[in-house]
């Protein structure tokens, strides 16, 4: 069947935000690299990267050539298809997770519609949960793969913390969910609308404080970070997972671990945070073309996600690793009772309120 010249429209648009959105992201990420050693150096009274251009901005770039040119290993005793594979799916899973995320609103041009999301889909959520626990393959593959037990021992770190944080983190979510009555990131969003509305702040940070902490410690660990780095104990595993990895297939992991993080960030922002939604929106949008309106949007949504990409950060610099036994018993024994405590309570709300 021929597809009309609407269609053809459709997917040109659906191609140019796709390429937009990979990016942006590539770019946050480089330069989250940055970040992190700016932010580490001033927690740390050092003077950080300062060589490489004016305040060290190029310095993602010298890393990124470092890396490209470095010699390719793969060593000999390694399972060679599924040591490639690795790197690959940890970073096509980190980006696709952004296909869901409303980036801002709608804006119009030449009578159209153009959508900053690129996919609307009513399982949003769902699909969030889905993408994540995929993720956890790449790691595991490439630590297998390498025939090392180092990395062995990474990736079963990797898996099981992986399965302990997704139960908190999902049932975390369920108590969104009974508070928003919807899985579609969209509507969600649309109900955070502005900040404050006949007498109640509107974001869902308000009416679910405890869910976003366990969300927020959840992702600390689904990430790896600090103070759940338990894979890549560089101190006990010599680097973890990615330890037989060099060139561009150790960058593809460092690399992709950013882009979760900036992900990561993303769906905070627009789970609890109101997404692109801010305080005084609709008189804004009153003064401005929607074009411009949808940018202004789009660049508050982005300020929330490089505060919580900068939370992340401090969070790495401040706090110690957790023993492996700390970090099972916080998410088994604290962590999962509560996002259970959290979901009978806010049932019990809703009850309440709408009965």
């Amino acid at each position: 069947m021929l597809l009309l010249q609407t269609d053809w429209i459709l997917i040109a648009e659906k191609l140019g935000l796709i390429t937009l959105i990979l990016l942006v992201s590539l770019g946050v990420a480089a330069y989250a690299t940055w970040g992190e050693r700016k932010v580490a150096a001033v927690m740390q009274d050092r003077r950080g990267p300062n060589r490489a251009g004016p305040l060290g901005l190029l310095q993602p770039l010298a890393d990124g050539l470092k890396l490209f040119f470095k010699e390719e290993i793969i060593p000999s005793h390694s399972a060679k298809v599924l040591f490639v594979l690795g790197p690959a799916m940890f970073m096509v899973t980190a980006l696709m997770t952004s296909a869901i995320i409303p980036w801002g609103p709608s804006f119009e041009i030449a009578g159209r519609t153009i959508s900053l999301q690129v996919a609307d889909i009513n399982i949003g959520v769902l699909y969030i949960f889905g993408v994540v626990s995929v993720g956890v393959y790449g790691i595991m593959l490439g630590g297998w793969a390498s025939n090392n037990k180092y990395s062995l021992l990474s990736s079963i770190r990797a898996a099981s913390q992986s399965i302990s944080y997704e139960l908190a983190l999902g049932i975390s979510l369920i108590a969104l969910l009974m508070v928003t009555g919807s899985l579609r990131l969209s509507e969600i969003v649309e109900q955070q609308h502005g900040f404050w509305d006949n007498g109640y702040f509107t974001w869902n940070f308000f009416k679910q404080p405890l869910g976003f902490f366990i969300f927020l410690v959840c992702s600390f660990a689904e990430l790896n970070r600090a103070p759940f780095d338990l894979p890549e104990a560089e101190s006990e595993l010599n680097m973890g997972y990615h330890l037989e990895y060099s060139s561009m297939k150790l960058g593809l992991y460092l690399f992709a671990e950013y882009i979760n993080m900036f992900i990561t960030s993303a769906v905070l922002a627009t789970l609890f945070f109101g997404g692109y939604n801010f305080p005084g929106m609709d008189w804004v949008a009153a003064q401005v073309p929607s074009g411009v309106f949808s940018l202004i949007c789009a660049s508050v949504f982005m300020l929330k996600i490089i505060g919580f990409i900068l939370f992340f950060m401090f969070i790495r610099w401040t706090l110690p690793r957790f023993r492996y036994d700390q970090l099972m018993n916080l998410g088994w024994r604290t962590l999962i009772p509560l996002a259970l405590f959290n979901m009978i309570l806010t049932g019990a709300a809703m009850l309440t309120i709408f009965k």
